[in-house]
């Protein structure tokens, strides 16, 4: 067995990308150092004293939530919320959110969830009844959002913290620059413009890759579920995951080298495509147009019924 470098410990893992032998202590340092230096930069956290943290109950938002609640344990002054959104999968959802509160109990942090059902009228099974599985994470997608971002407004958060990891962000870089999408890549977040009624997000594991989060949580012995949303496997992003997937296993790095070449890159999109002054949507949320996108997918599924 190999040794860790720092140490000479056992190692747990080996990181392809630097070439790093690892122990379970060091490797455990190693993510939270990453995970606190994206915090420090992504925000100012001394204006900040009601933050949530989205939480899905797999194994990339309960390691967000674990090191944020490690991280700021000295801020008696910042409260910090998990937000569960149910999107009424069944067989799927119900799992995950008993592990999301389990975790936050271990954790002392309190727990709201917010369902799909409750707030646009319709479980996400009966969306997929009325439309297709095709568009189910493009329906998913949006109204889990809007869920996300009316329960952090109601508790006043002034951040909103999500378990995008490595692999998700490099996926969504690729995907809008397949698509020529510009104008979505210049919205990706992190976001660093506070926009009315837009709880800004921020992404701790926005340089961990998916595997690093998994080990993490393992070693850490954090509740999680690993089982997959059903609707996730016509997805298209799963085309790309495996695209990417497959230039890390050839050139380790590749991964980092996608974020990074998009970072150098973001403040010229966003000068060319600043965020659009937001109206308020007959819902309450923001939005461009006169309608929300979540507003416009539920009328179109009224019109499939």
């Amino acid at each position: 067995m190999s040794s860790c470098i720092k140490c000479h410990q056992e190692a747990v893992t080996y990181i392809r990308y630097n070439g790093s032998h690892l122990c379970d202590e060091h490797f455990l340092q190693y993510v939270e150092k990453r995970a606190k230096k994206e915090v420090r930069q992504q925000i100012d956290l001394d204006g900040i004293s009601r933050l949530a943290v989205a939480l899905s109950g797999g194994k990339d938002s309960s390691v967000a939530l674990c090191i944020l609640v490690q991280a700021l344990s000295h801020r008696p002054d910042l409260k910090i919320f998990a937000i569960t959104v149910d999107e009424g999968i069944g067989g799927y959802r119900p799992k995950t959110i008993e592990k999301a509160i389990e975790l936050t109990a271990r954790l002392g942090v309190e727990h709201r969830l917010i369902s799909f059902k409750d707030e646009v009228g319709k479980d996400m099974d009966e969306i997929v009844r009325a439309t297709s599985e095709k568009g189910a994470c493009t329906y998913c997608g949006v109204l889990r959002r809007r869920c996300m971002n009316s329960l952090a407004r109601e508790l006043g958060a002034q951040v909103l913290a999500t378990g995008l990891n490595l692999d998700d962000t490099a996926q969504s870089i690729l995907m809008n620059f397949t698509r020529g999408d510009v104008e979505r890549l210049a919205r990706l977040g992190p976001h660093s413009k506070v926009q009315p009624g837009l709880i800004p997000r921020i992404q701790p594991l926005r340089l961990v890759p998916e595997n690093e989060t998994y080990l993490y949580a393992l070693l850490k012995g954090l509740p999680f579920s690993d089982d997959e949303c059903p609707y996730a496997d016509s997805a298209l992003r799963n085309e790309y995951r495996e695209i990417v997937n497959k230039l890390e296993d050839r050139h380790p790095g590749t991964k980092h080298s996608i974020v990074s070449s998009y970072d150098g890159i973001k403040p010229m999109l966003m000068e060319a495509y600043p965020p659009a002054d937001l109206e308020r949507c007959p819902c309450g949320e923001p939005t461009s147009n006169e309608k929300c996108m979540s507003c416009a997918l539920l009328e179109e599924i009224r019109k499939m019924v």
